[in-house]
């Protein structure tokens, strides 16, 4: 991580030099930043978070199965992570899978048969639902499968852990 921000930091003292041109530094910079975030899941049951990476830190809450997160870091056994509420928390390595879920954000989302919003309306999620993520190949757009077997395409504003 301080890498990153090393790099970061001496990219943009350059640009306000005018060294080099802002636009294509941002682009590869946003671009090295994005290909960063790393998506998990919660692989068991009723997993505990923590406020530390020990068992003997606070509890703060119990995580469900299929919950997304985000890996914030890795340390020795624990991940930080965040989930769709922007919360920090601790939990055992061993408790995430790299299977990829995302949640519903809005109150009703749209899954449609094609990555286009004139396409077939195949289901819709409600606020909160957990979906296996498939794919992210279309712009703008995830490939999802709902826990009926229904699978289709969301709008990426419509969900988080994509």
């Amino acid at each position: 991580m301080s890498m990153r921000k090393s790099l970061l930091y001496k990219l943009l003292r350059l640009i306000s030099r005018g060294r080099v041109l802002a636009t294509g530094v941002l682009l590869c910079v946003s671009s090295y930043v994005m290909a960063e975030i790393e998506y998990s899941s919660i692989a068991e049951n009723a997993v505990i978070m923590y406020d530390a990476p020990s068992l003997r830190a606070d509890k703060l809450y119990v995580a469900s199965l299929y919950l997304p997160v985000e890996i914030v870091v890795n340390v020795e056994g624990w991940a930080k992570v965040r989930d769709s509420s922007g919360s920090l928390a601790w939990v055992e390595k061993k408790a995430l899978s790299p299977q990829r879920y995302v949640v519903v954000t809005v109150p009703l989302a749209d899954i449609h048969q094609s990555a286009d919003m004139s396409s077939t309306l195949v289901f819709q999620a409600e606020e909160n639902i957990v979906m296996e993520w498939l794919d992210s190949d279309a712009q703008g757009w995830v490939k999802v499968r709902h826990s009926d077997g229904q699978t289709g395409y969301v709008k990426v504003s419509q969900v988080w852990g994509s």
